[in-house]
C-alpha cells in the first residue's frame, strides 16, 4: 500500500517495528499508526501495558523531594499532555503529602516549588485552555494547619467528597496527627489506573488499520538487512529484520514446534522496558543503565467510611523510614508502596549493566516473579509488612487484609543516577534505531514525538499534515468512539485475567465526569446571571 502526500500521511509505505508493548511501546504505536505508518508491536505478555507498579499521575513530581524543580515542571507538562491522550485512565482525587515528625525536613521547604508549579500550570493553561485538567491553578495546592484538621475531624465524613475540605475529613480522622508536621499539603495529583491505561491503548490500536499488534510473542533476534560499512563504528542501517515467535507462553516442547517468522522494517524502536539492554546487545549499541525490581501490594480495607485521598508520608528512600504511600481504588482496595528494602525495594534489586552487556542482570528470583508470578509466602509476608508500615501513621489500617497479589516489575533507569525521574528517548539516526527510556510512564508521548521528528529528518514521514497537528490538539480517533464505560469493560477483563479484583479497573471519579460537572456548574451560573 502506498500513501501519497495528498492524503497528508506518509511519503511511501514505511514499516516501523516496536519491540515491547508497555506504556512506551503502546503510546509510540498509537502516535505512529495515526500517521499512517505500518506499525508492528511485539509484546511478550498476553496483553499490553502489564509492567512495573504505577498508581499516581506525577503532575508536578511532589512525591520526590530530591529531584530538581525543572524536573518537576517537566513532569507536570508531561502528565497534562498524556492525560489528554488517556483521559479515561484518571481517578480524580487529591494527594495529601505529610512530613513525619521523625524527618529532618519541613513542609515549608516544599512551598517555593509548589509556587513554581502553580505558575507553570497557569502558563500551560494560557497556552491552551484545554490544559486545565487539574482544576483551577489557584487550587493546585492547599495547606491545612493542625487546627483546621482538628476541626475537620469532628465533622461527619462524606461518602463521596466534592470539596477539598470534604476530602480532608477522613485524613483528619484516620491520620495520626501526633506523628506528622504541619501544615499538611494537598495537591491535585490524581490517580492513574494501569488497567484502564492498558484498555485505552488496546482500544486505540484496535481502531487503526495500520497498527499490527502481536501479543504473547517473543522476539528472537533483530538483524540489519541493508547495512553500509557495517564493520565501522559509523555504519549505516536502512532496514532491520525482526525474527519472532508467537506463543511466548507455550511450554518448551510446543514452542519448539512453533515456527519463527520474520518481518523487515524501515525503523526499529526498542521499548522493552527493563529488557532494553537485550536488544541493545543484538543491535550492537553500548550503553550504561540500571534496572530496579520494585513491588507494591494490594490490600482491602473496609473501614474507610467513603472515598479518601491518596496519602503520602515522606521518608528517605531505602531506609527503614522510607516513604509510605497509600493509594485508593474503588471497592475498598488500596495499593501500598513502602520505600524501604523490606516492602517495595529489595536489597539486591538494583543492578547495573556491565562492560560486556548493556542488559543489567536481575537476580533469578525477581525474573521468576516477573515471568511466573510471586511465590505465595514472600508475597503474603511483604503484603502484611506493608499494612503494618502504613498503620504506623493510619492506625485503623491495621484492620486491612492482604488479597494475595501485587503490582511489580523491573524499572529501567538510564545512566548511573538512581534518583533520575525524567527521561524519554535515545536516537541513533545512522542505524534508524530508537530506544525508549521512560522512567515514568508520563514521558512516553514526548518520546513518541521525538521519534516522529526523527522519522521526518530521515525522510520517512511528512510532518506538516492535519493528522500530525491533531496530536497537539489531542484529537485522538479512539476517543470519538469509546467512552469511560467501554474503557472500563475492557479494563475489568484485563484485571481479572491478571488476577486482580475487578473493582480495581474502576475509578471513583473520572476526569470527563468532573469536566462535565464543572461545565454544568458554569452553565447554571450563566443562566442565573441572565
Amino acid at each position: 500500500m502506498t500513501h501519497s502526500l495528498m492524503n497528508n500521511q506518509v511519503i511511501a509505505t514505511q514499516r516501523v517495528g516496536i519491540l515491547g508493548g508497555g506504556t512506551a511501546g503502546a503510546t509510540i504505536a498509537i502516535r505512529l499508526a495515526a500517521l499512517g505508518l505500518e506499525t508492528y508491536v511485539f509484546e511478550k505478555n498476553k496483553s499490553l501495558i502489564d509492567g512495573p507498579p504505577m498508581c499516581h499521575l506525577h503532575a508536578g513530581g511532589n512525591l520526590y523531594r530530591e529531584i530538581p524543580d525543572e524536573d518537576c515542571v517537566a513532569l507536570l507538562k508531561q502528565c497534562i499532555d498524556i492525560l489528554r491522550l488517556y483521559p479515561y485512565t484518571i481517578d480524580v482525587r487529591p494527594t495529601v503529602f505529610a512530613v513525619p515528625t521523625r524527618d529532618d525536613g519541613l513542609p515549608e521547604d516544599l512551598l517555593p516549588r509548589l509556587e513554581i508549579l502553580t505558575d507553570a500550570y497557569r502558563e500551560l493553561i494560557a497556552q491552551d485552555a484545554n490544559n486545565k485538567v487539574l482544576g483551577e491553578p489557584e487550587d493546585y495546592y492547599q495547606l491545612y494547619s493542625h487546627e483546621q484538621l482538628i476541626a475537620l475531624s469532628e465533622r461527619e465524613q462524606v461518602t463521596v467528597p466534592t470539596t477539598v475540605d470534604e476530602w480532608m475529613i477522613p485524613v483528619a480522622k484516620y491520620l495520626d496527627l501526633n506523628k506528622v508536621k504541619f501544615p499538611l499539603i494537598v495537591v491535585q495529583e490524581y490517580g492513574w489506573n494501569i488497567f484502564r491505561l492498558a484498555a485505552s491503548a488496546q482500544l486505540a490500536l484496535d481502531g487503526y488499520e495500520h497498527a499490527h499488534v502481536f501479543t504473547d510473542t517473543q522476539v528472537k533476534q533483530v538483524m540489519p538487512v541493508d547495512c553500509e560499512n557495517c564493520s565501522n563504528a559509523d555504519h549505516h542501517v536502512t532496514k532491520w529484520r525482526i525474527d519472532y515467535q508467537q506463543g511466548a507462553g507455550l511450554d518448551p516442547e510446543a514452542q519448539s514446534n512453533s515456527k519463527i517468522e520474520s518481518i523487515e522494517v524501515d525503523y526499529l524502536v526498542n521499548a522493552c522496558g527493563f529488557r532494553t539492554g537485550v536488544i541493545d546487545d543484538m543491535v550492537g549499541v553500548k550503553v550504561t543503565r540500571m534496572v530496579e525490581f520494585k513491588s507494591s501490594y494490594i490490600t482491602h480495607w473496609e473501614d474507610t467510611g467513603g472515598q479518601i485521598p491518596e496519602i503520602i508520608v515522606y521518608g528517605n528512600r531505602g531506609t527503614p523510614e522510607g516513604m509510605a504511600q497509600l493509594t485508593p481504588y474503588p471497592g475498598g482496595y488500596f495499593q501500598i508502596h513502602g520505600m524501604s528494602n523490606f516492602i517495595t525495594l529489595f536489597n539486591d534489586g538494583l543492578v547495573a549493566s556491565s562492560k560486556d552487556s548493556a542488559q543489567p542482570k536481575l537476580p533469578p528470583q525477581y525474573v521468576h516473579y516477573i515471568e511466573d508470578g510471586w511465590d505465595k509466602a514472600p508475597l503474603q509476608a511483604r503484603s502484611q509488612q506493608a499494612i503494618d508500615y502504613v498503620a504506623e501513621f493510619v492506625p485503623t489500617f491495621h484492620s486491612a487484609r492482604t488479597v494475595g497479589n501485587a503490582l511489580y516489575g523491573g524499572q529501567q533507569i538510564p545512566g548511573e543516577d538512581d534518583t533520575l525521574r525524567v527521561a524519554d528517548v535515545s536516537l541513533y539516526s545512522n542505524i534508524r534505531y530508537a530506544r525508549a527510556e521512560n522512567v515514568k510512564a508520563s514521558s512516553t508521548l514526548i518520546a513518541a514525538d521525538q521519534i516522529v521528528d526523527e522519522l521526518s529528518e530521515l525522510g520517512l514521514i511528512e510532518l506538516d499534515t492535519p493528522v500530525n497537528r491533531n496530536r497537539y490538539s489531542h484529537e485522538w480517533a479512539y476517543l470519538a468512539h469509546n467512552d469511560s464505560l467501554a474503557i472500563e469493560t475492557v479494563a475489568r477483563d484485563l484485571a481479572k485475567e491478571r488476577g486482580f479484583p475487578q473493582a480495581m479497573a474502576g475509578v471513583n471519579r473520572g476526569i470527563r465526569e468532573k469536566a462535565l460537572e464543572d461545565l454544568n456548574i458554569n452553565n447554571s451560573s450563566d443562566n442565573y446571571r441572565t
